[in-house]
């Protein structure tokens, strides 16, 4: 079984469009989280998902990792794009659009899966 730290790494370097965030797309539960995916949808990125709730150890390896402290995070081919105010910003502004259309072409597939860790007890 690959360690937490390597199955984190391999969703960030082999998902185009990577977001962990506080519950999954079905039961959203926080605001910021809720406002990253809104913004991803809205330029039909292709989603997926990791949920960091059910153990803080995902969520201290995802920020050793990223080297940023808070949920969600985004991140777009490996590249750490931000969370929610960033995300928001960079979509308001139509950079979240052309960062997309730049690293996966403009038409991606526009599906959203949700990945779980496999932890060990």
């Amino acid at each position: 079984m690959k360690t937490l730290n390597e199955q984190i790494s391999d969703v960030i370097q082999e998902e185009p469009v990577a977001l962990f965030m506080k519950g999954t797309p079905q039961m959203v539960m926080c605001g910021n989280s809720m406002r990253a995916l809104n913004a991803l949808h809205a330029v039909g990125a292709p989603i997926t998902t990791v949920d960091i709730l059910p153990d803080p150890r995902i969520r201290q390896e995802l920020s050793a990792l990223s080297g940023w402290p808070t949920i969600p995070q985004v991140f777009v081919k490996g590249e750490l794009i931000g969370g929610a105010d960033i995300t928001e910003e960079l979509y308001e502004s139509g950079e979240l659009q052309r960062k997309l259309d730049d690293a996966l072409g403009a038409d991606r597939p526009q599906d959203v899966k949700v990945v779980a860790l496999e932890l060990e007890s």
